[in-house]
């Protein structure tokens, strides 16, 4: 069933439950214990997200318990468009959440924010085992085929 919930621009006074969702959201990738984010990086993406500044945004998922959700996107300019494109870079629902429209609706809100700023391109990646994502995404966006290599350097 779905639930009731409301998606909005993050604010400063989120801070306490997007951290609880943010420790979840690298949980579920592996960043925890001793391969966990620094506080001086969790701090620093925390500021950008509030920041006006910066071309980081945050979404949120609100139900009458409190936040559920969280995207956070990116907008940036890139060589195959004019205007800018966006990039989702975290989505993330609390488990008992999953299967009831959230998601869904954090990926309709980033595009509309993409539509009010003219941006008409929107991508993300995931993990190849995260099937329970990929089969929304399957329905929202197009598999392009594309792997991700990362570097340090």
């Amino acid at each position: 069933m779905p639930l009731q919930i409301v998606i909005r621009p993050i604010r400063p006074q989120d801070h306490k439950q997007w951290s609880a969702l943010w420790k979840g959201y690298n949980a579920f990738y592996g960043r925890e214990g001793a391969s966990a984010l620094t506080e001086d990086v969790i701090q620093t993406t925390w500021n950008r997200l509030i920041s006006e500044a910066e071309p980081i945004h945050g979404l949120v998922a609100e139900s009458d318990h409190g936040l559920v959700g969280l995207a956070h996107i990116i907008f940036h300019p890139n060589t195959i468009h004019i205007e800018d494109t966006c990039y989702l870079q975290d989505l993330f629902t609390e488990e008992e959440c999953r299967g009831r429209g959230v998601a869904r609706q954090l990926v309709e809100a980033v595009h509309e924010t993409c539509r009010t700023r003219g941006v008409s391109s929107i991508y993300w990646h995931t993990h190849e085992s995260n099937t329970t994502a990929r089969l929304l995404y399957d329905k929202l966006a197009t598999n392009t085929g594309f792997l991700v290599y990362r570097t340090t350097g």
